[in-house]
């Protein structure tokens, strides 16, 4: 009988790999929730095969792969992740893993690889993994936004020829009141200038932000190679386009994981060269209790960082819900 080890951060993800394994593979699943625990497992022999997910706390799939190297672990390692950066499968190739699979994983995919690298057997024999619903409802959100970040981080990545860090989604309902508390990870003296897009569809709505620090533009001018004065009008200009392709992408892969479509405004320029409070004092009148999913994005080897924030109305959530129920039953 085949171990498999799936070791992803979001419940829904560990239970879709599950799900995707061939019905007539005879196999025990064990599950980790990030790398750590993975490695543990790993070490106490529950698992010939690990599937890796790459974006995690406490250890990512880098570092997860990187252990395994160190500690001679034998283990034959499939990544399956969201970051489809040509870069990013690059580095986890040098690190060990046998193949790359994108994000959201299917199982005619999962099984081709399988019957690639000789993994297939016979009778199932699958362990059932139990978490509570609330967790379930919290990481649906998450894995469709990580599939979004990673399809905008990879758009991002091929554009500017950089390799992007993409993190784990934020995901909370908050009151707008508390939403700089979302963005503590820009330094209260940092100036910033931001985005604001609506977007309507099915009975969803709400607004994507992206805030930018001021301090960003001096590299990306470098990134592509502007060799004149980083103005404010230039700054507007590369502002609109990180928001036009961050969003749009963003949107558009949210849209088509739950089989709708969103019609989207135009942006509108919050304000420029402005503290993270004083971007959200302008607007927060229009805001109310909000289901919020941050992003933050960064660019290795370059002081780049933004932050894409999307909110749902409360109004939406009903549906929202009811669209991820539809997607978790395919």
């Amino acid at each position: 009988m085949l171990s498999v080890l799936i070791c992803d951060d979001s419940l829904v993800a560990r239970k879709q790999v599950a799900k995707c394994l061939p019905q007539d593979m005879e196999v025990a699943i064990h599950f980790a929730k990030h790398g750590e625990e993975a490695i543990q497992a790993i070490c106490e022999g529950k698992g010939h095969l690990l599937l890796l997910d790459l974006n995690m706390p406490v250890l990512d799939g880098y570092g997860t792969l990187q252990q395994i190297k160190e500690q001679q672990l034998s283990i034959k390692t499939i990544v399956i992740s969201g970051d489809v950066q040509a870069e990013a499968q690059a580095r986890v190739s040098e690190l060990g893993a046998i193949d790359f699979i994108e994000k959201p994983v299917n199982a005619e995919t999962l099984q081709a690889i399988l019957l690639k690298h000789n993994l297939l057997n016979a009778e199932p024999e699958k362990e059932v993994d139990t978490d509570g619903l609330d967790e379930l409802v919290r990481d649906c959100y998450q894995e469709v936004v990580n599939v979004a970040m990673g399809q905008a981080g990879a758009h991002l990545a091929k554009i500017m020829d950089v390799f992007v860090e993409l993190p784990i989604p934020n995901v909370n309902l908050i009151e707008v009141s508390e939403l700089h508390m979302m963005l503590s990870d820009i330094d209260v003296s940092d100036r910033t200038s931001g985005v604001c897009q609506g977007f309507l569809g099915d009975g969803i709505s709400g607004e994507a932000l992206l805030i930018f620090s001021d301090s960003s533009f001096t590299d990306v001018a470098k990134i592509f190679k502007i060799t004149s004065e980083v103005d404010d009008q230039l700054q507007l200009e590369l502002l609109m386009d990180a928001a036009s392709l961050l969003i749009g992408t963003c949107l558009s892969t949210i849209a088509n994981q739950l089989d709708m479509q969103f019609r989207q405004g135009h942006p509108v320029v919050l304000g420029q060269h402005q503290s993270v409070q004083e971007l959200i004092n302008t607007n927060k009148s229009t805001w109310r209790k909000t289901l919020a999913i941050e992003v933050s994005y960064s660019l290795e080897g370059f002081d780049v960082h933004c932050d894409l924030i999307l909110l749902f109305t409360e109004e939406s959530m009903d549906m929202m819900n009811a669209k991820l129920a539809h997607m978790l039953e395919d």
